[in-house]
């Protein structure tokens, strides 16, 4: 295998420490991604720095010229507090000519904006919800065509900031005061569309040009009958976890035709917001069959255990294959600037 020096690029406050002894679950959970990537990398004999950037660009460009990485693995989420910045920085490591993991600037941009994926949707003919995008400061008006039951959340956040059970409304009232919540808690538009009913499910895709999806996977609640939603108690609070009884596994009962429509819908979604190196795509199965698309993720969650390195675990990749693959894919997309060379 052959190694090489990689810069991770971390947010400042998530730069995990050296070892996991002492610390709680709640504080491993924060860094948790970080702490697998960097250690797991290491342990393969990758020469691996870190660095947290928080609002300034300069430690960044001196790590390039000073270190010269052969790569950049990026687990970037925001800077300076913009969770849609992560494709600025991107950009600048394009400008600086430095290869780099994960999605490229534009796939980032367009995944980050909700709205503007469920526009393009429409265009390529890719099944998912109706919607319409209530701004900040604009009156609460549900257009006729948007029926209820509703499910609303920011435009632009992701992790199910702003998300729960109450997400969910069915009445003009329940709307306006849930789109208000949005609206205070995230400082961000809120989108508002057509809940489906039914099972949710995740598919990982890696590549550039030759797309793999991974094995679909599904969320299931065992010890409560609320419906299936990744709220942000169902992502991050244990203790609700063990309450509903939150499971996460292969997606079972697909027939062979269901899960073939599934990875083709997934592979048009990934091209069609041209997304490189790896994402997850959110999809709802009503029980009729009918496939809607809710959202695609760019660089998701890679922490061991998690969803998207569990599922590629299935498909016979392990933690340190998928880290090598996430890491090949990105010294060989084709950057603009490779073609100015």
């Amino acid at each position: 295998m052959k190694r090489f020096r990689v810069l991770t690029l971390v947010n400042a406050n998530l730069v995990p420490p050296d070892t996991m002894e002492g610390k709680s679950d709640r504080e491993i959970d924060e860094w948790k991604t970080e702490f697998d990537v960097v250690s797991t990398l290491r342990e393969m004999g990758h020469d691996v720095e870190i660095l947290g950037l928080d609002d300034d660009l300069t430690p960044l460009r001196q790590a390039i010229i000073d270190w010269k990485p052969q790569v950049v693995f990026n687990l970037l989420e925001e800077f300076s507090g913009v969770v849609t910045y992560d494709s600025a920085i991107v950009s600048f490591l394009e400008l600086k000519r430095q290869p780099y993991t994960g999605c490229n600037p534009r796939g980032l941009l367009l995944s980050k904006d909700k709205a503007l994926c469920k526009k393009i949707f429409s265009f390529h003919r890719i099944p998912s919800p109706n919607f319409t995008v209530f701004p900040i400061g604009r009156k609460v008006v549900r257009p006729s065509k948007l029926k209820y039951p509703i499910f609303v959340k920011s435009v632009i956040d992701d992790a199910s900031l702003g998300i729960a059970q109450a997400s969910v409304v069915n009445t003009d009232e329940e709307l306006a005061a849930r789109v208000a919540f949005v609206h205070e808690h995230t400082q961000a538009d809120a989108l508002a569309e057509e809940f489906i009913e039914g099972r949710e499910l995740y598919v990982g895709v890696i590549g550039n040009k030759r797309l793999q999806t991974l094995p679909i996977w599904e969320l299931k609640f065992t010890k409560s009958d609320a419906p299936i939603i990744a709220t942000r108690k169902v992502k991050w609070d244990r203790n609700y976890q063990a309450k509903v009884g939150v499971e996460t596994g292969p997606a079972e009962d697909l027939t062979e035709a269901q899960q073939r429509q599934i990875q083709r819908l997934c592979k048009r979604v990934f091209q069609s917001l041209d997304l490189t190196g790896y994402a997850r795509m959110d999809l709802r199965l009503r029980p009729d069959g009918r496939v809607f698309v809710l959202e695609a993720n760019a660089n998701p969650n890679l922490a061991y255990g998690e969803d998207f390195a569990e599922s590629a675990e299935v498909a016979g990749i392990g933690y340190e294959e998928l880290l090598n693959k996430i890491i090949g894919l990105g010294m060989t997309y084709r950057a603009p600037w490779k073609d100015a060379i």
